[in-house]
């Protein structure tokens, strides 16, 4: 007589043949933000991973991708992994189940050889804003989150393979509303006060030098100078030569010819003879 199979052993080999099939390979490694010195690691929509370099050589193919999830904080527990590519969450489910994923990557293209700068910024894509349904979509963040990412390994039919361990919390930055902002003198540390002291004062004797300089210029225009007296002429004050017209030397005097018509030079008249 054969034995009646027990329903719970039944159940009990289902799901373990469900839990194996479905198991992911735990890669042990934890996404972060960039630790190279760069300006802008953290933005109001986006933020800079550290590539994950020489991590998935044992356990991805050629022809697997490396997707990247994006979640909220608070729903990372809600989310699970796709079980074909038709369920892999787009950009646009991020205001409505809280994750998406992207950024969709061979493994080939992270490499154990280190480069000198190897950044993933999420958010940077602002081309596909246009068509946010298309599965590589890396649209800006609209929230400030917080966010935790993980990379996610699927074979060439869309099922997962192995996954990497969720980051940190990662708050985008935030502006702050004017009139938050404390002016107040008091809050300010010493050396912006003495600083500001010094320039205040240098530009307020810029500007006592530039009216002095005006008004020295100007002068000339409110107040004329009295023009100076004429100069007086004095007597012998010229010294000059006495010429005297037609006047012949007395030798010249002697040979000159006399006759009729002739002219004799004026001068006192011969005495008569007697």
């Amino acid at each position: 007589m054969g034995r009646a199979w027990d329903p719970q052993l039944s159940l009990l080999l289902l799901l373990l043949s469900y839990c194996a099939g479905t198991s992911l390979d735990l890669i042990p490694y934890t996404p972060q933000i960039s630790s190279h010195a760069l300006e802008g690691k953290v933005t109001a929509a986006t933020f800079s991973l550290d590539q994950p370099r020489c991590v998935f050589s044992e356990h991805a193919d050629p022809a697997d991708a490396v997707w990247l999830v994006v979640a909220f904080s608070n729903a990372t527990e809600d989310f699970q992994n796709p079980k074909t590519a038709a369920e892999i969450p787009s950009y646009t489910k991020l205001s409505s189940s809280f994750y998406y994923m992207t950024l969709k990557l061979s493994p080939e293209l992270y490499p154990c050889e280190e480069e000198d700068i190897a950044v993933l910024r999420v958010g940077s894509d602002t081309n596909c804003l246009g068509n946010l349904s298309q599965e590589y979509c890396n649209a800006p963040l609209l929230a400030p989150g917080p966010y935790r990412v993980k990379f996610l390994v699927m074979d060439d039919n869309g099922r997962p393979k192995a996954e990497t361990r969720w980051s940190d919390p990662i708050t985008l930055n935030q502006g702050k509303d004017p009139r938050s902002i404390d002016t107040w003198p008091g809050r300010r540390s010493g050396c912006m006060i003495v600083i500001t002291s010094i320039l205040s004062t240098f530009a307020g004797l810029l500007v006592i030098a530039f009216l002095v300089a005006s008004t020295v210029q100007f002068s000339s225009l409110w107040w004329p100078e009295d023009p100076s007296p004429p100069e007086q002429l004095h007597i012998g004050s010229f010294i000059g030569k006495r010429y005297t017209t037609h006047h012949i030397p007395p030798s010249e005097a002697d040979t000159l010819p006399v006759g009729r018509g002739a002219h004799l030079p004026p001068g006192p008249c011969p005495a008569p003879i007697v």
